[in-house]
């Protein structure tokens, strides 16, 4: 195949007498007609196909001859376009294919396509009056390709996010160029969506570009292709445009319960006893903690599974170690890199097979062989040593001296030429690893940490993190829309390094200045979907107990972190089985509100929680908008104000600005410290009143995929508002160990009544639930 559309390209190249061949208005008559799967337009030698794949998905693949797509293969997409039903008609200026939910329109004098809705609103179009598409011949690594272009014309309030994790500060894309490129701190995933309630699956894993820097032009581009390719999603709302993502590429797993507490690691760990010293000293200082990571260097030869000698000291039996760290109830990731080195044995081997990135110390996760090796004698041996994940840090990859910008480009893979593929590899490592966990058990479910992503990458059960940012508070700022556009292109679990990672500038963990920052930034670590602390610092130490008189700030938040599992839970369990998304830029909820477009610094988590990160120095309050809704309330005051409006909130060191909406019900377990323990304990339901409010709780066993066979209970929770009753439905489900009987202690919020994050003293009604329906009246 590959061989065919080389010399087919070849032969093009040849006859093309200008650099670039473009679709203008001065080429031969524009044709469009009907087939089977959409649509198909002649434009001289350009083709272009339109393929229904469902009532609110289009597939769009133009170029010079009749290109099938991007590239050859597309890894990314588990689910094929599949011909849907549609409408097909033509006059004398336009062609126009229907569905239930899309129209799109071919202008028979330019060759312009455009995106509408049912009522014929124009949600997309390529520009008018410019040349809509283009295709540059290039020659790269010795294989002909094009560069491909796309013009589109946007409207003057439209808002662009998505396109993955970039450091910017850039919330709202418009007036930007933003590369789509591996690098460190920089995560490349090409799916753009619009408040005009559409999205952009750029098909390729070529090195792309996204530029609004015209107002009224937007342009993609990739750099090695065969054709423009991408898939238009219609939602038009935005989780709707992320469901269906998913559904084309994947479903996110359930990680075990957990991975939903508190995540503790530092640069680094240089024994297998200090993992039990820190573990243990979490437990004596009744801190929750549920993870312990060890980063880099535990190696002797990177490559090898054998620790280095120092390593061993004075705990030489790491399975050992592994199993008093479950005993205590700690579970613990280690850090496993794809780069090699050359005198490791498994370098060695993959070398000599050929299963290695010629050029580079990585090897081929594109390869089938590759990857079966690379388990056998590396990642499959740690698996069976009892770690609980991996963390797949370098995942870009890093490569090459230590660069990882854009590295496949001048590479060759087993999948094709690296500039096609430049950016696919952290889809195809996390792939292989879970792929192989996946065939060894089903007792034990996965958790993936790493630092690079791809479309996709959501069913890999991966949390990705924002890369090695240093530790300032303007990086801080940053980190904020850096992760609310990450989670509004399609991958749902992102994380941080609290108070950054330290390189280049490492901070003492005494400094009062840094202990604020790392106050401040926990305070938002406690509202990402994986709470998680990571760095180097200058004195060799980050457990929250080195951080002087933050310290009791540090462990109230741990603890409220547990407080809000069954909560978190529940909601881990929604993006499995319905694609939602946890950490909610504003702009989900109020898409059509044009006062948060550019809203960035502040997100919703899940349906309650209204969270506003406090990132100035010395800041004791912060100006918050409270979007429309029946009411907020303080969560911390329990104060009622109303939506809609600007106002400042108090914010000392201690204190996030954090608001809940008015018709929530907020389950809340009891003070823990690990993930399980206590399950059958009572749970708090707080009704903030203002509203109806809906809320199902999910339970399981917490740590098998046993869930996917149905192990699992669930318990609908209704608020209605009138009546001021409370309905708990019947459970549905069952799971081994469930405990028959829950109380359930349910308390209406006020000013001064059940706020912050302190266990109740009173409750209005308490509620022995057997599994059957209640319905309680709270005045």
């Amino acid at each position: 195949m590959r061989s065919i559309r080389s010399n087919y390209l070849t032969a093009l190249f040849a006859i093309m007498s200008a650099a670039t061949l473009t679709a203008t208005s001065q080429e031969p008559a524009i044709t469009v007609a009907k087939d089977a799967a959409g649509l198909v337009m002649h434009n001289g030698n350009e083709t272009l196909h339109v393929s229904v794949c469902g009532p609110t998905v289009l597939h769009i693949v133009a170029g010079p001859g009749d290109p099938k797509g991007a590239s050859p293969f597309t890894p990314w997409v588990q689910k094929p376009c599949e011909p849907g039903q549609f409408e097909f008609s033509q006059d004398d200026k336009e062609a126009t294919l229907r569905t239930s939910a899309l129209q799109l329109r071919v202008n028979l004098k330019n060759s312009t396509i455009s995106f509408r809705n049912p009522a014929g609103d124009q949600l997309l179009t390529e520009m008018p009056d410019r040349k809509p598409r283009a295709y540059t011949p290039a020659v790269v690594n010795g294989e002909n390709v094009l560069r491909v272009k796309t013009r589109f014309f946007v409207g003057a309030t439209e808002g662009f996010y998505g396109l993955g994790q970039h450091q910017s500060g850039a919330f709202n894309y418009r007036g930007n160029v933003v590369e789509l490129a591996q690098a460190n701190t920089d995560v490349a995933l090409p799916l753009l969506v619009s408040t005009n309630g559409y999205g952009i699956l750029w098909n390729t894993a070529s090195h792309s570009w996204f530029d609004n820097r015209f107002p009224s032009e937007l342009t993609l581009s990739a750099e090695a292709a065969d054709a423009i390719d991408y898939y238009f999603i219609y939602g038009p709302e935005m989780d709707q445009i992320i469901h269906t993502y998913r559904d084309m590429t994947g479903h996110a797993p359930l990680f075990g319960k957990w991975a939903y507490g508190f995540v503790q690691s530092k640069d680094r760990y240089r024994s297998a006893k200090e993992l039990l010293d820190v573990a243990a000293q979490y437990r004596e200082q009744h801190a929750p903690l549920d993870l312990i990571v060890q980063d880099w260097f535990w190696w002797k030869t990177e490559g090898d599974p054998t620790f280095d000698p120092n390593y061993l000291k004075p705990e030489p039996d790491v399975e050992g170690a592994i199993k008093k760290l479950h005993d205590e109830h700690v579970h613990t990731i280690i850090s496993v890199w794809a780069v090699l080195d050359k005198k490791s044995d498994t370098y060695k081997k993959m070398e000599a097979e050929g299963l290695t990135i010629s050029g580079t110390d990585d090897y081929d996760a594109t390869n089938p062989k590759a990857r079966e090796v690379y388990w056998n004698l590396l990642m499959g041996k740690m698996y069976a040593m009892g770690w609980d994940g991996f963390w797949l840090d370098s995942a870009e990859p890093e490569c090459c001296n230590g660069f990882s910008d854009a590295t496949l480009d001048s590479y060759k893979l087993s999948i094709g030429n690296g500039a096609r593929y430049t950016n696919i590899f952290p889809l195809m490592h996390s792939g292989n690893v879970y792929d192989h966990w996946r065939k060894e058990t089903d007792k034990r479910r996965i958790f993936i940490l790493t630092r690079s992503a791809f479309a996709g990458q959501q069913r890999n059960a991966t949390t990705i993190w924002s890369g090695d940012v240093t530790g300032t508070f303007s990086t801080f700022r940053k980190q904020i829309p850096a992760g609310l556009n990450f989670e509004l292109s399609g991958i749902p679990y992102w994380t941080t390094d609290i108070a950054g990672y330290g390189w280049p500038w490492e901070r003492d963990t005494r400094d009062p200045r840094y202990q604020e920052l790392y106050a401040r930034w926990f305070e938002f670590g406690t509202f990402c979907p994986i709470m998680r602390t990571h760095g180097h610092r200058s004195n060799n130490t980050n457990e929250i107990f080195s951080y002087g008189p933050q310290v009791p700030t540090l462990i109230a938040y741990d603890k409220l972190r547990y407080r809000m599992l069954p909560y978190i839970y529940s909601l881990a369990w929604k993006v499995t089985n319905d694609d939602y998304t946890i950490m909610r830029p504003l702009i989900m909820d109020w898409r059509t509100n044009e006062k948060v477009r550019d809203m960035g610094d502040e997100y919703m988590f899940g349906p309650a929680f209204l969270v506003i990160p406090v990132t100035e120095e010395g800041a004791t309050s912060r100006r918050v908008y409270l979007p429309p809704a029946a009411a907020w309330y303080d969560f911390w005051t329990g104060a009622k104000l109303d939506g809609d409006k600007t106002i400042t909130a108090g914010a000392p060191v201690d204190r996030i600005p954090l608001f809940v909406k008015a018709g929530t019900i907020l389950p809340l377990g009891p003070e823990i410290e690990y993930a399980t323990q206590s399950p059958d304990a009572p749970i708090t339901l707080r009704i903030y009143r203002g509203a109806d409010a809906d809320f199902t709780l999910y339970e399981d066993e917490g740590d098998s995929y046993d869930y996917e066979k149905g192990a699992h209970a669930t318990i609908a929770l209704h608020w209605d508002e009138a009546s001021s009753t409370l309905k708990i439905g019947a459970r549905e489900g069952s799971y081994p160990g469930m405990p028959k009987t829950r109380t359930f202690r349910v308390i209406v919020v006020g000013a001064g009544k059940a706020t912050g994050s302190q266990m109740e003293a009173t409750v209005d009604k308490e509620i022995q639930y057997d599994g059957s329906p209640v319905t309680a009246l709270l005045r």
